[in-house]
């Protein structure tokens, strides 16, 4: 992500609908009928001058109805899709992001994946590179944007696992964890923890070493999933965020599931790696959990 990030949201979707249609060009006359030739006659031949005027008015009478038409045209390709009566487009749910911005960096830092910042390392403050909370969500006060324990992104996983897991993070030289959570009114449920390490080497043998598993492609079974998810399988359009030098890992849970579906990301940038988690009873949605994992990389890159 370059010094100015672009995200505006509709993170509601917010994205401007293309023109109901392109310009109509005006309408062309019709040619006058081909005369055929004078008949050798001795009547004396009548005068033209009434047919010509007659044709005259014919033809600018159609160049004013095609110029109407093309007017009508230009008019409604400039109209906003929903100011055009029948082409109001509904919402496609994403949700409504506040605009984001990069937080500054100290003086004489450097932006990690620039020239200059060989180490990938992010030296803005940690907590200003989580993703806001959406219009309309309602903040979970344990996890409002702060410094957060190992405890917290470990509760997301399985009992079994998080004593392995937590000797590790130990092991891999993790320097701050922060966290933000929240709660739509449909009842989608988002966890973003950002974990920093000490270097990009320390962040990326941790991604490789608890996630190789995962990166087969295949039905991912008996591996450290996140709590109450028993299979899953790669989310190809998430995984496919387009933001240079990250990486992106996306998986939803396979049905059947319980009362609610998870679906989680980690998203891998230079010596950080966000785990971004949502669930919703039913089922969790495609385009918000695919849009938060984006805005997400895009604050990172």
């Amino acid at each position: 992500m370059t010094e100015q990030t672009q995200t505006e949201t509709p993170v509601s979707a917010r994205e401007a609908a293309e023109p109901a249609s392109e310009p109509g060009a005006g309408a062309v006359p019709q040619a006058a009928p081909e005369l055929p030739p004078e008949a050798a006659s001795a009547e004396p031949k009548k005068s033209r001058k009434p047919l010509l005027r007659g044709i005259a008015r014919w033809t600018a009478a159609v160049l004013v109805c095609g110029a109407v038409g093309t007017g009508t045209a230009l008019g409604i390709t400039a109209m906003e899709r929903t100011d055009v009566p029948g082409l109001a487009t509904e919402s496609d749910g994403r949700w409504d992001y506040p605009k984001l911005a990069l937080p500054a960096l100290p003086e004489g830092a450097l932006r990690p994946f620039t020239d200059g910042n060989e180490g990938e390392i992010h030296h803005a403050d940690l907590r200003k590179l989580l993703l806001p909370a959406p219009a309309g969500a309602t903040v979970d006060p344990k996890l409002d944007g702060g410094w957060v324990g190992l405890d917290s992104p470990l509760a997301l996983m399985k009992e079994k696992d998080r004593g392995e897991l937590k000797q590790e993070l130990a092991d891999s030289a993790l320097r701050h964890v922060a966290a933000r959570g929240w709660t739509m009114p449909d009842g989608t449920t988002t966890r973003i923890h950002l974990l920093r390490f000490a270097s990009v080497a320390f962040s990326e043998d941790f991604r490789d070493g608890d996630f190789k598993n995962e990166l087969t492609g295949e039905v991912i079974k008996e591996s450290r999933l996140p709590d109450g998810v028993e299979s899953a399988e790669i989310d190809l359009e998430a995984q496919g965020a387009d933001v240079p030098y990250v990486s992106v890992y996306a998986y939803q849970e396979q049905p059947p599931y319980g009362a609610e579906q998870t679906r989680w990301a980690y998203v891998q940038a230079g010596d950080t790696l966000a785990v971004v988690t949502q669930t919703r009873k039913g089922g969790a949605l495609t385009v918000p959990f695919r849009q938060t994992v984006t805005l997400q990389a895009q604050l990172l890159g």
